[in-house]
C-alpha cells in the first residue's frame, strides 16, 4: 500500500504538545524580537540623524552589516562566536537557562533593528527640516523635537514598511532552530523524525505558520486602512 495520511497520528498526545511548546516557543521569539528591535531601531534613527559623523559612521556600519549578512550566520556568530569570548562558568550557567535562545533573541532584534531603522530613516527624509526648524523656536530640545513632533510623523509614514518588516520577522524565527532553538519548526523536524509522518507534521506546522501570517497581514491592512483615514 501507497503512503496513507492520517492527522491523527501528530494532533494528539505528545507530538500535539511538542507542535504547541513549539509555537509557543515561536510566538515568544517573535514578540521580543520585534519588541527590542523597535526600540532600538528609534534609538538608532535619533543617533544617525545628530549631525555628527562617528556616531553616524558607527550606526551605519551596524546597519550594513545586519543587512548584508545572511541571518543564519549572524545566529552563528552570537551562538557560536560570542560565547567564545565568555568564561567558561559564565557558559554553563547560560546553557543551563537556555543560551539558545537568548541568542536567536538579540541576533533577530539586532537583525530587524537595522532594517527598522532605515524604515524610520525614510520617514525622516519625508518630513521637511522647517518641522524641526519650528519645533526648536518653540523652545523644544532635540531630544523634545523628535520625540513629540518628527517621530510621530516618521512612525505613521514608516508603517508600510514596519509591518512588512514584521512579517519577515515572524517567518525568520524558524532560523531559529539552526542553532537548537524549540521552534515550531525544529520541533516538527523531531515529530517527523519520531513519528515518520513527514507530510502531516510539517503539514501541520505549515498551516500554522499561514495562518498566523495571515493574521499579520490581516492586522498589517487594518492598521494600513486606519492610517490612511487620518491622514485625510
Amino acid at each position: 500500500m501507497g503512503y496513507q495520511l492520517d492527522f491523527s497520528k501528530v494532533l494528539q498526545g505528545e507530538y500535539l504538545d511538542l507542535i504547541l511548546q513549539g509555537l509557543q516557543t515561536t510566538m515568544i521569539l517573535f514578540a521580543i524580537s520585534w519588541v527590542l528591535g523597535l526600540l532600538l531601531a528609534v534609538f538608532l534613527t535619533v543617533v544617525r540623524a545628530i549631525e555628527f559623523k562617528p556616531t553616524q559612521f558607527l550606526v551605519a556600519a551596524f546597519v550594513e552589516y545586519h543587512r548584508n549578512v545572511p541571518i543564519l550566520i549572524q545566529l552563528f556568530v552570537w551562538y557560536f562566536g560570542f560565547a567564545v569570548v565568555l568564561p567558561d562558568a559564565v557558559n554553563d550557567y547560560l546553557n543551563d537557562i537556555g543560551a539558545e535562545i537568548g541568542y536567536a533573541i538579540v541576533a533577530l532584534a539586532l537583525n530587524k533593528a537595522a532594517y527598522m531603522s532605515e524604515d524610520f530613516r525614510s520617514g525622516l527624509r519625508s518630513i521637511h527640516p522647517a518641522q524641526m526648524e519650528a519645533a526648536r523656536s518653540i523652545g523644544l530640545t532635540y531630544l523634545g523635537a523628535m520625540r513629540w513632533v518628527i517621530l510621530p510623523q516618521a512612525w505613521r509614514l514608516a508603517l508600510p514598511a514596519l509591518l512588512g518588516q514584521t512579517l519577515i520577522l515572524f517567518k525568520g524565527t524558524s532560523l531559529a532552530a539552526g542553532i537548537g532553538v524549540a521552534e515550531l519548526s525544529y520541533q516538527a523536524r523531531y515529530v517527523e523524525e519520531q513519528s515518520f509522518r513527514i507530510f502531516e507534521a510539517y503539514g501541520l506546522v505549515t498551516l500554522i505558520y499561514m495562518l498566523i501570517s495571515f493574521a499579520i497581514m490581516w492586522g498589517s491592512s487594518v492598521l494600513s486602512t486606519r492610517y490612511r483615514l487620518r491622514v485625510k
